[in-house]
């Protein structure tokens, strides 16, 4: 699989986590195009218009949930690859994304957590 042109979507409250996750993968693979969502209706606004190859998102935000999101970027964009990040361990949410299709790693954010999304695509 080609890693060119690929499109990222990390979304999360925390803009620290978002600007971790950003200059880890502009490092590695400087010509993909990264957006960011500080919760999941940015995300939801922004995968009704994108197609995206990988999102990462966290679990807890205000307002609709991660895996709410999760579950309706899976259900508008099947092909997507979504990851949940998140410092929220419990078994419900673990098995609430596996339900839904969608991965599941741990934070803190490092560059070895954003190799393993980034290997969930190929990258």
């Amino acid at each position: 699989m080609s890693t060119n042109n690929k499109r990222v979507l990390i979304v999360d409250d925390s803009k620290v986590s978002r600007m971790l996750a950003r200059a880890y993968i502009e490092e590695k693979y400087p010509g993909w195009e990264i957006l960011e969502a500080g919760n999941g209706q940015e995300a939801l606004s922004i995968a009704a218009d994108l197609s995206l190859d990988l999102v990462m998102m966290d679990v807890n935000m205000p307002g609709i949930s991660g895996l709410e999101a999760a579950e309706q970027i899976k259900a508008s964009q099947p092909a997507a690859t979504i990851t949940m990040l998140t410092a929220n361990v419990q078994n419900s949410v673990r098995q609430r994304a596996e339900a839904i299709s969608v991965h599941f790693l741990e934070k803190p954010i490092t560059a070895a957590t954003i190799q393993q999304a980034l290997a969930l695509i190929g990258a």
